[in-house]
Parts: C-alpha cells; sequence; structure tokens
C-alpha cells in the first residue's frame, strides 16, 4: 500500500462522506426540475447508466491522483500530460478554467442558500449570500479534517431529513408522475445535471490523501459515497414530483415542496437544503483551496481567501438563477473529464499498473467514460422543452 501523507487523515466514514457531500449540492436540488420534463422510466434509467459511467470516472481519477501521491488535477496535468514548450502556458490555463468551474459553483450553493433565507426568513439576498459564506467558509478555514467531520453529520442529518419529508409527502395528495417520452433534447439535459449532481471529481484527490493511499478504502469510499448520493437525488425527485407536481421552479426543488406542502414540512426541506448547500460549498472550496496553494504555494490559509473570496463577489453581483447557476456549473465541470482521462492513459502507461481501476482503466473503456462526459456536457447546455 502506497503511504501517502495529506493534511489529517480520515476515517472511512469521513471520506465517504466528501464524497456526499461533494455531490449533494446545486446539482441534486435541480434535477427534479429536468426530471419534470421525463417520464419516470427515462428518469430511472438515467440515474442507473450515470452512476457506472460515474463511478468508473472517479476510480479513474483515484488512480491518477494515487499515482502522483494525492495531487490535485492540475498538478496531475503538469506531471502526466503537458510538456514541451507550452507547458507552463497550459497549465495556466487548465489552472483558469478549472478553477473559474469552480468559482461558478460555489456561487451557485450561495445563490440557493439566499433563496431558502429569503422564503425562510424574507432576508434579502444579500443578507442570505453573507450569513451562508460566513458559516460555510469558516468551516474550511479551520481544515479538511474539521470538513470531514462536519460532512460526515451532515450526511446523516439529511438522510433523516429526507426519511422524514419521504414520510411526510405520502400523507398528502399526491401529484401524478410524469409519463410518456418527451424528448431526446429533455433526457439529455437531465443526464447532464444527474452527472453533475453525482460529480465528485474535485473531492476524489481528498479521499485518496485523507485515505493515505489505501487503494481497498478509497475504492469502496468511493463506490459508497455515490451510491449514497445516487438514492438521495432519487428520493428528492421523487419526493418533489409527488409534492409539487409539474409546479416546479428554478429556485431549487426543496424551496417549492415547501411552497406547497407549507407548516413544519416546509422548515424541514429548508434545513436540507441548507445542510445539502453546505456540505458542496466545504468540498468545493477546499478542493480549490488545494489547487491554489498547490499551483502557487501560497499557503492554506491564503489559498482559502482567494478560494472564497471570489465566490462570494460572484454571487452578489451577478444576478442568474439558481438552477442556471448550476447548469452553467456542469457545462465547465464534466468536460475537465477529458483531460483526465487523457491524463491517466499516460500515467498507466508510465507506472504499467493500475492499483485501483484494473482491467477497466483499458482503452476502450475510456473512449466509452470520454464519450459519456461529452454527451453530458452537451446535455448540460441544451434547454428543456
Amino acid at each position: 500500500m502506497s503511504r501517502i501523507h495529506g493534511e489529517s487523515r480520515l476515517t472511512f466514514a469521513e471520506a465517504a462522506s466528501i464524497i456526499v457531500g461533494h455531490g449533494v449540492g446545486s446539482g441534486i436540488l435541480a434535477v427534479p426540475y429536468l426530471a419534470a420534463h421525463n417520464s419516470l422510466r427515462e428518469i430511472l434509467l438515467i440515474l442507473l447508466f450515470t452512476y457506472l459511467f460515474n463511478l468508473l470516472l472517479h476510480l479513474i481519477i483515484a488512480e491518477l491522483s494515487y499515482n502522483n501521491d494525492g495531487a490535485q488535477f492540475i498538478s496531475c496535468f503538469n506531471a502526466e500530460l503537458f510538456a514541451g514548450r507550452l507547458k507552463k502556458v497550459l497549465t495556466w490555463l487548465a489552472f483558469g478554467l478549472l478553477g473559474l468551474s469552480v468559482l461558478v459553483n460555489v456561487s451557485g450553493f450561495l445563490t440557493g442558500a439566499a433563496a431558502v433565507f429569503r422564503s425562510w426568513f424574507g432576508l434579502s439576498d444579500t443578507v442570505g449570500i453573507l450569513i451562508f459564506y460566513v458559516i460555510g467558509a469558516g468551516v474550511v478555514f479551520l481544515g479538511m479534517k474539521l470538513v470531514g467531520i462536519c460532512e460526515k453529520y451532515a450526511v446523516f442529518a439529511m438522510i433523516a431529513v429526507i426519511v422524514i419529508l419521504l414520510a411526510a409527502v405520502l400523507t398528502r395528495e399526491l401529484a401524478p408522475l410524469p409519463s410518456g417520452f418527451k424528448g431526446l433534447t429533455n433526457a439529455l439535459a437531465l443526464f447532464g445535471m444527474v452527472s453533475f449532481s453525482l460529480s465528485a471529481v474535485m473531492s476524489t484527490p481528498q479521499v485518496v490523501k485523507g485515505l493515505e493511499g489505501d487503494v481497498k478504502k478509497i475504492r469502496l469510499s468511493i463506490a459508497l459515497g455515490l451510491a449514497v448520493n445516487l438514492c438521495l437525488i432519487f428520493l428528492v425527485t421523487l419526493m418533489t414530483l409527488l409534492g409539487a407536481g409539474t409546479d416546479i421552479t428554478q429556485d431549487g426543488a426543496l424551496v417549492d415542496l415547501a411552497r406547497h406542502l407549507g407548516g413544519w414540512v416546509s422548515i424541514v426541506g429548508y434545513i436540507f437544503t441548507l445542510l445539502a448547500l453546505a456540505t458542496s460549498f466545504w468540498a468545493n472550496t477546499l478542493n480549490l483551496r488545494d489547487i491554489i496553494h498547490e499551483q502557487t504555494k501560497w499557503g492554506l490559509k491564503p489559498s482559502w481567501l482567494a478560494a472564497s473570496l471570489p465566490c462570494l463577489a460572484l454571487a452578489l453581483f451577478t444576478l442568474t438563477s439558481f438552477v442556471s447557476f448550476a447548469r452553467y456549473a456542469s457545462a465547465i465541470q464534466v468536460v475537465t473529464g477529458l483531460g483526465i482521462i487523457a491524463a491517466y492513459y499516460l500515467s498507466r502507461r508510465r507506472t504499467g499498473r493500475s492499483e485501483i481501476v484494473g482491467r477497466f482503466g483499458a482503452l476502450p473503456f475510456l473512449i466509452a467514460v470520454a464519450l459519456c462526459s461529452l454527451l453530458a456536457t452537451v446535455g448540460a447546455m441544451l434547454p428543456v422543452e
């Protein structure tokens, strides 16, 4: 077993929770809006296929990071993919694009939280964004171990909230589930958002570092984390469709559900939304902090500030909807999978072994994952009808 030493050592539960927490955020709360434009059959098929595709992609990422001592993407690209005179230029270009995707993503969490505070307490969007930023960024400031602990307890809390909400929805009058094929465009749009919702690609190197290169735990924590995330996506989507029907807006699923059910159910729904957004905020800003630190050598605390403040500015001064933020981020972030696959192929050839992926890291599987990534990116940009 490779001994990789990161900032802190994570337990198996903390590592799996980081995978869950990364995905359970703006994406999962945006899925029901797109699911309402597809039939239940398409929803289930897309969920299953997307899990298998993402599982392989995340294992590939884990092995790429494993082969580079737990490094984040930019360091892996610099070591495995970029070469020649343009190496430095390409490294900084990749750093800029990847950083932009995370900034847009985290800004979506801030605007989503603002929508909750607006609906729950009647606060202005600016105040809601500032409150959520202070709470979320403070956890990341204290480091990876606290993020792992907070992610673990937040995931348990979200599961409990889902059970309560599902029971509440089932006791009310249920709306009919969508049926009938509604077009390839809608199916691809849903596939793109589900791919983004399951994506924890930026947090996978944190798992590799936190578990100190334990191959078995790395593989199992990724598989479990994605499976839990898949179940949460399905349950949130099912609840929203049964509880709100087709009257689903772009403010986020449980905001719509709370608006329809009211009472104590609305409060529980708001709590889940804030938990989901917080877990993703922690994971994404932690990842961006490490990427900035690896690239600039500024140190963890200055890198934390550089990772979080631009997200706050983007959320405060860019007027766009919650789902729009999520879809823009998904288009940018999913396409980075192509560079990851190319870097992994070269890394596998260099090392001559495959500790985590095994036979599923062969070229035909890599091509299939690359095609799925392109399809998800196209889907993320398509309008629903």
